[in-house]
């Protein structure tokens, strides 16, 4: 997603719009322990608030003020579909929920407003009778434009990783991003470039590409994490062909994976960051559909989020692939919260 001529991402605060687009479904009220209503004592599930056009517009605008983040907003996307039509293991769909239920108990140490926008969710199909992933890729960029648009950064709770085609379409049609050069930086075992007949989680940085081309630009897109093994060569040529820039999960410490990722920052305005939890060790993340025999330790990934997120060139993330039905004592949906804490510290 390059193109670009201004120098940095737009600031402005656009007055929320009186169309807004709504999600499938309302964001329910969340839970967590109890330790007293003082800010010293806040956790994440009192913090969160429900988003409503009105409520966000009136934050961006008390933050610009104040000097303070960005309101952040979460936005689900349960869907299984796209991962059914990769031939993984379907159960992504119940993960926005699940980390939403790790998030709840954390202390809350943000400086900055949180909302909850509901989850759009896309019904699993059959071979002979798909579902509507396209669909609902497009209600949730609509919605990602919207929230982007009133001021706000944005991370989406996949879902197989068919959520990330959904998070570009809502980015590259803000106003947010406009004029600037955007990259997309993508923590993961699998460079997620099929060609196939039909969306699934297994092409959406193609389908960016093609969709970059069709416009005239050119997909700044680099990968960390990934596994050759995993990889076939015919993946390998076509990321080369595509000029994708990409760091072995062999390679990737800390020294190496935060030099590649302040090499890919450097040409950018802007970024959009996805993470495919199945770039972590199984040991760490067991809860997903592809587990991985080696992986990135947390820790790198912890470090590569944190110098994305002070670059201040961040408008919009997403985790992917999380799948309730094989984690393991909830390890992975808690090391999904853990990194969306960190996205928005």
């Amino acid at each position: 997603m390059s193109e670009v001529t201004s120098p940095a991402v737009s600031t402005d605060v656009s007055p929320a719009r009186d169309t807004s687009p709504a999600p499938d479904v309302s964001p329910m009220p969340w839970t967590g322990r109890h330790d007293g209503d003082s800010p010293e004592h806040r956790r994440w599930w009192q913090a969160v608030q429900p988003c409503t056009p009105q409520a966000l517009a009136e934050a961006a605008v008390a933050a610009e003020a104040q000097g303070a983040g960005r309101p952040a907003v979460l936005l689900g996307f349960a869907s299984d579909e796209g991962v059914r039509r990769n031939k993984g293991r379907v159960g992504a769909a119940a993960a926005p929920n699940a980390i939403r239920a790790a998030l709840g108990p954390l202390a809350f140490h943000l400086g900055r407003d949180v909302f909850d926008a509901g989850d759009v969710t896309v019904e699993l199909g059959e071979e002979v009778a798909p579902g509507d992933l396209e669909g609902g890729q497009e209600r949730c960029g609509e919605l990602i434009t919207s929230m982007l648009d009133a001021g706000a950064l944005t991370v989406t709770l996949g879902g197989g990783h068919e959520t990330a085609y959904a998070s570009y379409l809502g980015v590259v049609d803000s106003e947010r991003v406009a004029g600037s050069r955007v990259g997309v930086l993508n923590l993961d075992a699998h460079f997620d470039l099929r060609a196939e007949d039909r969306a699934s989680s297994g092409t959406p940085f193609l389908q960016m590409a093609r969709a970059e081309a069709a416009a005239g630009r050119t997909l700044e897109y680099a990968v960390v994490g990934i596994s050759r093994p995993n990889n076939t060569l015919a993946l390998f040529r076509r990321a080369d062909e595509l000029g994708v820039r990409y760091l072995l999960d062999e390679y990737a410490t800390r020294e190496t994976a935060e030099s590649f990722v302040e090499d890919f920052l450097s040409g950018l305005d802007a970024v959009y960051l996805t993470i495919d939890l199945d770039v972590l060790p199984a040991a760490v993340a067991p809860g997903v559909s592809a587990p991985a025999a080696l992986g990135v330790p947390l820790e790198v990934i912890v470090a590569v989020v944190r110098r994305v997120v002070a670059s201040g060139k961040l408008v919009h993330a997403d985790l992917a692939e999380l799948n309730p039905s094989y984690d393991v004592d909830g390890r992975t949906a808690r090391v999904a919260a853990r990194l969306v804490d960190t996205i928005l510290c």
